[in-house]
């Protein structure tokens, strides 16, 4: 998936690719957080935005026959045009995205390449529709079939559901089988979580406001609106954070594959925040320190706690393979060696099939990164680094893998031009097989901190 980005914030004009790992990193206030929450959006939103057009003469015939079949690849001829009216349908909604003016977005353009080759009609899908506890419609599509089954499971009298609704209802089944794949889901951790783990009981943002819409007998509500209305004060992924926190009771009900897969990657991260989160059937959020008897709030925690919150739910509770798990800042309030094994921890995600979007400030982590990008070749005394130095072969990453941004001024040729612009933008790291990342951003200020100390060391002789 190509993502590409105009008039956005601080950045003029860029382009970056998702790769199984992709990080950002540069400067403060260059656009790092305007690509991450712009991304986000759209994949969090992306299913309202795509129109994938039902003719009302399928449903009259679903209604009288009692089952259609629609040919899956005739839709697939249009996917070019669905993403780009899609992208100019989300364009139009950064403002809420953003929660900022509209006039801060006139001139900002989002779009989204996805390599239409790959859609695969390979998988199955099945969804039920029910209405007051009665079976109503059943959609399905046989593995490697091109036909997405309707089938009514009632009598028509029966049916309620005003038909532009049941158009609705069949063209997001063929969103699903044409671009779910295709597209990530993605959970956010936002540079802002810390301060949502301390106040998410206050925090209701989403509730209030829906409340706020059905207080308001009479009007005619657009679904459109209320999916956004809850977004006009915040940033989306700051209300998701939000949001999050305040599911848990029901959010720890539920097992993640990690969970039941791979523990022992759940006891590395509780090594790293020094304990456990627990949430209590009163849905009172706490941590408890490893070997001590004490329950600790969220307030009473340190800020490296609040910090891997999300994330530690999130692994332990939602992470499904193939999701995108978007992290601003991972290194919020760690020290170096915790920065150092988050780098290790996101290795071992994207070997077990989640893809990690992060935008970082930290040395530390993209160090870390290279050592595991270095120590994975098949040589003897690599072999021996690694057990030596504790590292674990599921820690090991292809250079391949991953993609890095730099967000800086850079010259550049702006589309519609001849001429090279000097603009903000996101420039592509090198990456290379044996050293790992070039990340200037950071060497450039580590030279200058290692001249400024040389020229006092030796500067008296």
């Amino acid at each position: 998936m190509e993502i590409s980005i105009k008039n956005l914030g601080a950045l003029k004009q860029a382009k970056f690719t998702l790769g199984d790992l992709t990080i950002i990193c540069g400067c403060n206030n260059t656009g790092k957080t305007y690509a991450t929450y712009a991304l986000f959006g759209f994949l969090y939103a992306w299913r309202e935005m795509f129109s994938v057009e039902i003719d009302s003469s399928k449903v009259d015939q679903l209604l009288i026959d009692g089952v259609i079949r629609l040919d899956i690849q005739e839709y697939a001829k249009h996917s070019k045009q669905i993403i780009a009216k899609g992208c100019q349908a989300y364009t139009k909604q950064l403002s809420r995205i953003f929660a900022a003016p509209t006039d801060r977005f006139r001139e900002s353009q989002f779009e989204v390449s996805l390599d239409i080759q790959d859609i695969y009609l390979g998988n199955s899908y099945e969804r039920q529709i029910s209405a007051a506890k009665t079976d109503i419609f059943l959609i399905t599509k046989a593995k490697e079939s091109a036909e997405l089954v309707v089938t009514l499971l009632t009598e028509k009298e029966k049916v309620k559901i005003p038909t532009n609704i049941l158009r609705e209802i069949i063209s997001d089944a063929l969103k699903d089988v044409l671009f779910a794949h295709l597209i990530p889901k993605p959970f956010i951790a936002s540079a802002e979580r810390t301060g949502a783990a301390i106040f998410r009981k206050e925090l209701n943002f989403a509730r209030n406001r829906l409340l706020e819409e059905m207080s308001q007998t009479g009007k005619t509500i657009n679904p459109m609106e209320l999916l956004f209305k809850a977004y006009q004060d915040y940033a989306l992924p700051v209300e998701k954070n939000v949001d999050f926190t305040r599911q848990l009771e029901s959010i720890v009900r539920k097992t993640s594959f990690i969970t039941e897969e791979y523990p022992d990657l759940l006891e590395d991260f509780a090594d790293i925040i020094g304990g456990k989160y627990t949430v209590t059937r009163n849905d009172e959020l706490y941590y408890i320190p490893k070997g001590k008897r004490i329950k600790l709030s969220m307030d009473e925690s340190s800020s490296a706690v609040r910090s891997l919150l999300d994330i530690g739910l999130y692994l332990r509770h939602e992470a499904e393979r193939g999701d995108l798990l978007m992290v601003d800042e991972p290194e919020l309030n760690l020290h170096p060696e915790n920065q150092r094994r988050v780098a290790r921890l996101f290795a071992r995600l994207i070997n077990l099939g989640i893809k990690v979007f992060i935008t970082t400030h930290s040395d530390y982590i993209v160090k870390e990164l290279n050592t595991l990008i270095m120590l994975n070749h098949d040589k003897p005394y690599l072999r021996e680094i690694i057990e030596n130095e504790g590292y674990r072969r599921e820690e090991l990453i292809s250079h391949e893998k991953i993609r890095v941004y730099i967000a800086e001024e850079a010259s550049i040729v702006l589309d519609g031009k001849t001429r090279r612009t000097k603009c903000q933008t996101l420039t592509p790291a090198d990456i290379d097989p044996e050293f790992g990342i070039e990340a200037r951003s950071f060497d450039i200020t580590i030279e200058t901190m290692n001249r400024i100390q040389e020229a006092i060391v030796w500067g008296k002789e």
